[in-house]
């Protein structure tokens, strides 16, 4: 570890942590990253981003994260592909833990966003990006005129399936019971919409694939084991997000759900220690919103990090 004392560890990356490894650098306050084994979060697994400013031809996930990787680095951002273990938040400077090694930090942001919460069904792991999706408002142009799965009983699962309507020519909506966890007007807003079918006592068993990607589903009614097939060129799973927060042990204050709250702008109830991005956000998690909050971050750091100067 040595005696240095950085001003500034970003702990994970995608886009919000790459524009605050960006905007720190230019800052000149020497920031270091730890993007994670890996690195470049949840557009990792996007096939094409075509609403990301900047890019009118689109881009893969992957190709973006690169390019924003590449930009901050040339300013001077330093990054390790390594998983942040613990961190101990309760002086400063902060301590940092990486495989065994400890550094440390007067500010932290962290980016570690979070991650979908998928089915685990055969044959998911091969179509994620290659029909599979969590993000409606990212891939559902994609899906143009086409038969769309989504699952998932929550809210988020029946304002995707209504935002999907503006696409496909029908959307199939697969809960494992038909007790929905909705509210009753998202509920009855996708009940009543003539593109919309809803099938309770169903859950994906098996995904069906071609050549060039997703084709339908197996799925079971799980109170008798019976099967049927479902056609659909591109499915959504909507069935929850979790914040990556295990590393912090309670540390900074989260919701019921577990994402951190802000209690000055970007700053958490820990002064010095910053939030960005999906690790925050549930509302939105997009791309752009995530690097604007990464921007916000690094802003809110380097004027604190003057402050106690």
């Amino acid at each position: 570890m040595g005696e240095e004392v950085r001003s500034v560890i970003i702990v994970g990356s995608g886009p919000a942590g790459y524009t605050a490894g960006l905007y720190t650098a230019r800052a000149l306050l020497d920031p270091l990253m730890f993007a994670g084994y890996m690195s470049g979060g949840q557009l990792m697994l996007t096939s094409d981003v075509e609403n990301f400013p900047g890019y009118p031809k689109g881009i893969g996930g992957p190709e973006m994260m690169i390019d924003m990787r590449e930009q901050a680095e040339r300013f001077g951002l330093e990054v390790h592909d390594k998983n942040v273990e613990r961190v101990d938040l309760s002086e400063r400077p902060f301590r940092v833990w990486v495989e065994g090694e400890e550094f440390r930090a007067h500010s932290l942001i962290i980016c570690t966003g979070a991650e979908a919460i998928w089915l685990g069904a055969e044959g998911e792991e091969e179509q994620k990006g290659r029909g599979i999706s969590t993000c409606a408002t990212c891939d559902g142009a994609f899906f143009r005129d086409e038969e769309i799965i989504v699952v998932g009983g929550g809210d988020s699962a029946m304002e995707e399936a209504t935002f999907l309507t503006r696409f496909a020519s029908k959307v199939t909506v697969i809960h494992r019971r038909d007790v929905f966890k909705a509210s009753k007007v998202m509920y009855e807003r996708a009940e009543k919409h003539p593109k919309i079918e809803i099938k309770p006592f169903r859950q994906v068993k098996k995904w069906i694939a071609g050549e060039q990607g997703l084709t339908g589903a197996l799925l079971e009614d799980p109170r008798d084991g019976s099967e049927e097939e479902i056609s659909c060129a591109g499915a959504f799973i909507a069935i929850g997000h979790k914040p990556i927060t295990e590393f912090l042990e309670d540390q900074i204050e989260t919701d019921s759900e577990g994402y951190i709250v802000h209690k000055e702008n970007t700053m958490t109830e820990v002064p010095g220690v910053f939030a960005a991005g999906d690790v925050v956000d549930k509302r939105y998690r997009q791309a752009i919103t995530a690097a604007g909050m990464g921007c916000q971050a690094a802003i809110d750091a380097e004027k604190w990090l003057e402050e106690q100067d």
